[in-house]
């Protein structure tokens, strides 16, 4: 069958059509991105010159940020200059786009979550061999295929949608592109493409998440062993971990893990893992670990002297 495409845009039908809520949404989400952006070139600065680069948990930690602020700077940008406009347009190019940068640093995400549960049961099952398995030959392959696996699941996901006409309808009841508010619009019987769109995302999703319970509940389990200090110490590290994988994969897995249909709730499930994980990164990672604490307040007290002694 030949392909037919005569839609050229989508318009967006966005978060909500009252003026009112827009108005409260524009300021919520502009304050919200702003502390995505700060607080995770903030952890990220904290890495770099704070000396703690050398250790493959804060290694991975980096880029984490840097994978938040780019997979947040895909949908929330033009969501809050959608909130400003009258028309919410996108062009099928964008389109296209956009879903390729949410499906490729979320999943990449997803798999940086992941390595660094592996990190953390080195860590703390295996603390004499640490860091012969966690060197940096290895940690550099793992984050290599962090990036390669999401590019490859990313690719799977646009190169299913790309290949489907679209000649009527243009209207897309979502704020960002995504695939299955996408796949309603083609005018053809997408239920084949539907089910390779779930198994890919799904199982990721699921399957990553299944991983890292499994990860830390063993990790929980061997902290028995501990001392005292070891045992808060670790719980502290861990329990920041547990709280980003909770917030990031429940709505991950509602999304995704489940048959090519959309509900009027999956905007604001959306909000959870493209705006509030982002945001709450930082502040997690911050607040639950004395070793960053410590480093941005050695940073921190550094600055303010070098400023006092140019004065």
């Amino acid at each position: 069958m030949e392909k037919i495409n005569n839609v050229t845009e989508f318009i967006f039908w966005g978060l909500s059509q009252s003026p009112e809520v827009e108005g409260v949404c524009l300021v919520v989400f502009s304050f919200f991105y702003t502390v995505i952006l700060l607080g995770n070139l903030l952890i990220m600065l904290t890495v770099c010159l704070g000396n703690l680069f050398k250790s493959p948990m804060y290694f991975f930690l980096n880029y984490l940020s840097f994978v938040d602020i780019c997979y947040s700077s895909v949908t929330a940008p033009k969501m809050i200059a959608d909130l400003l406009a009258k028309n919410k347009t996108i062009s099928y190019v964008g389109c296209m786009l956009q879903l390729f940068g949410v499906h490729f640093f979320g999943c990449t995400e997803i798999f940086i979550l992941t390595v660094m549960a592996y990190d953390r049961y080195v860590a703390i099952c295996k603390p004499l061999h640490y860091m012969t398995i966690m060197d940096w030959g290895r940690c550099n392959k793992m984050l290599l295929g962090t990036w390669v696996g999401g590019f490859l699941h990313s690719l799977i996901q646009v190169a299913l949608v790309v290949q489907l006409p679209f000649c009527g309808p243009n209207e897309i009841d979502h704020y960002f592109c995504d695939v299955h508010p996408v796949l309603k619009l083609a005018c053809t019987d997408t239920y084949f493409v539907g089910v390779v769109v779930t198994a890919n995302s799904g199982t990721i999703a699921l399957g990553s998440f299944v991983i890292l319970l499994i990860s830390y509940t063993i990790i929980l389990v061997s902290l028995r062993k501990q001392s005292a200090e070891g045992r808060h110490k670790a719980l502290s590290t861990c329990g920041s971990h547990i709280a980003v994988v909770i917030i990031f994969f429940v709505p991950c897995t509602f999304m995704y893990m489940r048959p090519d249909t959309t509900f009027s709730e999956d905007k604001m499930v959306a909000v959870f893992y493209t705006i509030i994980t982002p945001m709450l990164n930082p502040l997690i990672y911050t607040l639950r670990n004395a070793e960053v604490k410590n480093a941005m307040k050695k940073l921190w007290g550094r600055n303010v002297f070098l400023e006092a002694k140019r004065t």
